[in-house]
């Protein structure tokens, strides 16, 4: 089954793409690879998921903010490459994950957004070498940001 064909039967429907807001390019093709610059929590009503895990937000609405962020990178990547289909394999996922000190699980909140991806392309080309990472503070206040590289096949 085609990721196109695995999104349908998901159910869901991405988010438009979202636009950048500085000086940066979403996304970058070099070669037969496609390096997507650090997406946040884009809901589709354009407002943004912010808090801090630990504090304001657990490791449920964490995750569900990553999966958010998730449908917002598989945005991108299909207005730039026209299908989800040219996307060969995922490389490598950096989640940053906004968090008090003493929390710790980063990786379970990432997970919405690892998921989403090993539904869309399968279990051999949706799961990538990752790291989940905690941050004192992202943009805007976001509970998650989140980049990856994919290896895409040509048009």
């Amino acid at each position: 089954m085609s990721a196109d064909e695995r999104l349908a039967n998901l159910g869901v429907e991405l988010p438009p793409a979202p636009k950048p807001m500085g000086v940066y390019k979403p996304i970058v093709i070099c070669g037969n690879m496609a390096y997507l610059s650090g997406h946040g929590p884009l809901k589709a009503d354009k407002s943004l998921i912010t808090g801090r895990l630990g504090l304001d937000m657990d490791v449920e609405a964490g995750y569900e903010a990553a999966r958010t962020t998730g449908l917002a990178m598989l945005a991108t990547l299909q207005a730039e490459l026209g299908s989800l289909n040219r996307v060969k394999r995922l490389v490598k996922l950096l989640g940053l994950v906004r968090s008090t000190d003493s929390f710790g699980e980063q990786p379970a909140v990432i997970n919405g957004c690892s998921e989403l991806f090993r539904e869309v392309f399968g279990e051999d080309a949706g799961v990538a070498a990752r790291s989940a990472l905690g941050t004192n503070s992202l943009p805007g206040g976001i509970a998650v940001e989140i980049e990856a590289i994919f290896e895409i096949s040509e048009e």
